[in-house]
């Protein structure tokens, strides 16, 4: 490679000593040991110059492989990070990357490159809300330098800065603070953690921050995250961009700086312009709130005239300089192309006033919504082509559209047909009836007058669409997610994972997906968006009916989730054994492998810590609100349990022999267990390692807890022992493990582990065979074949039974024996199962009302362009008790 590459962009190592990179787990790294860094990851790769796609995430090993990107030739790609178990990111696939880099490692695909790379390029960026679509934004080393450097400039940045990563590092706003900050010689304070997590603050007063970004979401969340507490004392400067803020908030977040010694920063800029065009003086933010202020260093803003506005100091905001973009790529034949703009049409509507820069409109009429940019004379033109014809205006959070025939039958499917085209939920979009469209002078719809319309009405309207309007499948799996989960903010840009689904919770909607499409889920339908999941599971419409085309046939067989089919057979089977139809053990013990699994698969999903233990503590409420709610009522009886079972302490304060204390045993060995897998990710360094090596960690976590059991009891277990957290905790290790088994020999491997570690615990070898061949079936069989046509009725009873089953084994312990003494086990085995449910139907509410409480706490997705996806929030475990005697 031309050695004249190496440092091209922000000249890394020339600050020498100065700190460059600190995070939460102790890591502190100088310019010029990044920089050395950062040049082995780029010789690990080879000499020849490639494109190199990055998730992004804010991470020492995303930053070192981007900034190896840039800084030795080669072209960086970031995206946003995915769960393990996504598919590969489309645009690997559409641009046909050479190196892959994740937190799992680097992937070379090849020594050269297949595409002609422009000696130019530098980097590749998605546009505003377009992170899966082909459609690239073209930046050349000159452009990164410039905007850097002028960033630098306007901030009065040098080596005492140091930002907090509040922004995700694939998004323009994010990698900007980055490039700026170690281009002046300032220093990064990496963290994943949300501005509501005390984390964030932790870190922001460890380290001494000087700043943070944020776009217009962040303070509505800083707001309400006790910031004037929290803030360090070291904090300087607070940026803001990533869309308009209102006045007012400029004007009240200014004043606090002001209050507290700090300066607010209104920024406006376009991934075009590699982040930055303009800025607005921190002195004249209360006096000018609603202005974007003055061209960057180096940069220049013009207004011109365009035929849209009525006003002639109104136009067009053009921008030159050095940061402007090459150009867009669209295919990988782009790549090769040189800079084409010598200017940047911004498409936004200015004016000046006081010679500052205001924006009053968008001339292209792009809103953003929901993360996604919308196009609203596109939507417009679809509206007129199906025959509901409407303007549209966008609010911060609402579409509005305004139609002239409240009469017309054709206008009740309006707000449908615009959350239909905009993949919006319908909650999103407001339908008004006028007399008359408001026109300009020259006869033009008055876009103006329907802005102000719309923001006088906006929260005063109710949304249009009715309960018994027709629903797509993306609104009908959004309206049902929202149900189940409890969460009324759910839009088709979110997951179930990302909502914080739980086991419990998963049952619910699973089912009633199944019903609604009448066909199988996907695989990994929890990790997909609504939007997503719409595509996959709506019919297709066939283009012709032939005899050819109806003689297809659906699938002969059906599958269903086999942890789904494990809990309802072991419900039964303990209810069953307990009131003596059968002899059936060993359920509870697999359970516990369960409830490891889907801890796996659904809590730690997520990539960011804060958001694994928020979610990890809200299943535990959810486990812990119907347990203690009965336990204590039970607990006011003669005879019934005391403080040590509500407490979930008989393990460690009970009786040493078998009384009713010990029939929760199963509840109380889950909550403890969960409880230490959630302060074991909580830990920074052993996030991260998790994170880096899924199946490593889980096996050290097996380790650890298989010696645990055979320090405490050896191979076999005692009648009570086999019942108390720390020797049973190696089961939920070996869920954890089978979940994270992603190859053939990595099932063989957990599946033999399973077999050595059970045989000979109980001292029941039929007992122990239950547990093996469970979890056997969890690792090779995840859906396990069903005949269609008795598929749905094995689903029906199932799923009621998998979805209640924390709820029956509370209550069976005080439904069934009278009914057994009195010699009715078929009656007891019926009443235990109905009370159970019963309970459940009546805890789900609050269950669900707790769970919407708690997931509020922090935003689901980072609210910036593109957003941040996960992954994925997860919980698990909430309906898996058992005893197994």
């Amino acid at each position: 490679m031309d050695a004249l590459l190496c440092g091209r962009a922000l000249r890394l190592g020339q600050h020498d000593d100065a700190v460059a990179v600190l995070d939460a787990g102790g890591t502190q790294l100088t310019h010029a040991e990044l920089a050395d860094l950062v040049a082995r990851r780029a010789a690990s790769w080879g000499p020849a110059r490639r494109l190199v796609l990055i998730e992004g995430g804010n991470r020492l090993d995303a930053l070192v492989a981007h900034l190896a990107a840039v800084e030795h030739g080669h072209v960086s790609l970031l995206v946003p990070p995915r769960d393990p178990a996504a598919a590969r990111h489309p645009l690997a696939t559409a641009y046909d990357v050479d190196i892959e880099c994740s937190e799992a490692g680097d992937v070379v695909h090849r020594d050269t490159s297949t595409h002609d790379l422009h000696p130019d390029l530098a980097m590749l960026s998605s546009t505003s809300g377009s992170t899966g679509s082909p459609k690239l934004v073209r930046l050349s080393a000159t452009n990164l330098t410039a905007n850097a450097e002028s960033i630098a400039d306007y901030l009065g940045l040098g080596d005492g800065d140091r930002a907090l990563t509040s922004l995700p590092l694939h998004y323009c706003y994010g990698l900007s603070v980055v490039h700026s900050h170690l281009l002046a010689g300032g220093a990064l304070v990496l963290t994943e953690a949300s501005v509501v997590d005390e984390e964030f603050w932790a870190v922001a007063r460890r380290h001494r921050a000087t700043s943070f970004a944020g776009v217009p979401h962040t303070f509505d969340l800083l707001s309400t995250a006790g910031f004037d507490a929290r803030r360090p004392a070291s904090l300087r400067q607070v940026t803001q961009a990533g869309g308009r803020m209102a006045p007012e908030r400029v004007v009240e977040w200014a004043e606090r700086g002001q209050r507290q010694g700090w300066d607010l920063v209104v920024m406006y800029g376009q991934t075009e312009a590699t982040a930055r065009m303009a800025w607005l003086p921190p002195e004249l933010a209360t006096t000018h709130p609603t202005a974007i202020g003055l061209p960057v260093p180096g940069g220049h803003l013009r207004l011109e005239p365009v035929s849209e506005s009525d006003d002639p100091e109104v136009g067009e905001l053009v921008y030159t300089g050095p940061n402007v973009m090459m150009g867009y790529a669209t295919t990988p034949a782009d790549l090769a192309r040189g800079a084409e703009l010598a200017e940047l049409r911004t498409g936004d509507l200015g004016r000046q006033r006081d010679g500052l820069f205001e924006v009053v409109g968008r001339r292209s009429r792009f809103a953003k919504l929901f993360g996604l940019r919308l196009d609203l004379g596109t939507v417009e033109a679809a509206l007129e082509a199906r025959g509901t014809p409407a303007e549209m205006v966008a609010t911060d959070q609402h579409l509005h559209a305004f139609v002239t025939s409240p009469g017309s039958p054709a206008h009740g499917g309006v707000a449908e047909a615009v959350a239909e085209i905009c993949h919006v939920p319908p909650h999103a979009v407001r339908v008004h009836h006028l007399a008359a469209l408001p026109r300009t002078a020259n006869g033009k719809v008055d876009r103006g007058a329907l802005a102000r319309l719309a923001a006088l009405d906006a929260d005063a309207l109710p949304p249009t669409l009715t309960s018994d309007a027709p629903l797509t499948p993306e609104q009908w799996i959004v309206q049902a997610a929202a149900e189940v989960l409890g969460r009324d903010d759910a839009d088709p840009l979110d997951s179930f994972v990302g909502l914080g689904g739980d086991s419990l919770s998963y049952v619910e909607l699973a089912v009633q997906l199944e019903d609604r499409f009448g066909r199988d889920l996907p695989a990994q339908w929890h990790i997909l968006s609504f939007g997503e999941l719409a595509e996959q599971l709506a019919p297709t419409e066939a283009p012709t009916t032939t005899p050819a085309a109806e003689a297809v046939a659906e699938p002969a067989q059906a599958r269903l989730d086999t942890t789904i089919t494990l809990r309802a057979l072991a419900i039964v089977a303990i209810v069953a054994s307990h009131v003596d139809l059968v002899d059936w053990q060993g359920g509870a013990h697999l359970l516990l492998a369960v409830a490891g699994f889907n801890f796996a698969r659904f809590q730690l999903g997520s990539a960011i810590r804060a958001t694994r233990i928020r979610h990890g503590l809200t299943t535990l409420g959810l486990l812990l609100l119907p347990a203690v709610i009965w336990v204590g009522a039970v607990a006011t009886r003669p005879g019934g349990y005391d403080a040590t079972t509500v407490l979930m302490l008989n393990g460690a304060l009970g009786s040493a022999t078998w009384d009713v204390r010990w029939q929760l045993w199963f509840l109380e060995a889950l909550v403890w267990i969960m409880l230490g897998a959630v302060a074991l990710v909580a830990v920074p360094a052993l996030h991260r390692w998790e994170r880096r090596s899924p199946f490593g960690f889980a096996l050290a976590v097996l380790a650890a807890a298989a010696l645990v059991r055979l320090l405490r009891v050896g191979v076999e277990a005692g009648d009570l022992e086999r019942y108390t957290t720390g020797v049973v905790a190696f089961f939920f290790a070996l869920g954890w493990l089978a979940a994270r088994a992603d190859t053939t020999a990595r099932r063989l491997l957990v599946t033999v582990l399973a077999a050595a570690l059970t045989v000979g615990f109980f001292g029941d070898l039929a007992r122990e065979a239950v547990v093996v061949a469970g979890i056997a079936l969890v690792i090779w069989a995840p859906r396990l074949p069903v005949p269609r046509p008795v598929a749905a009725t094995v689903g029906r009873v199932t799923a009621p039974l998998a979805t209640y089953s924390l709820f029956v084994y509370l209550t069976h312990w005080q439904v069934y024996p009278p009914l057994e003494d009195a010699g009715h086990p078929w009656l007891a085995l019926v009443a235990s199962f109905a009370v159970g449910i019963a309970y459940g139907v009546a805890m789900r509410p609050l269950q669900r009302r707790l769970a919407s409480w708690l997931s509020r706490s922090a935003p689901r997705r980072v609210p910036a362009e593109p957003s941040r996806r996960p992954a994925s929030g997860e919980r698990t475990g909430v309906g898996q008790g058992l005893r197994g005697r």
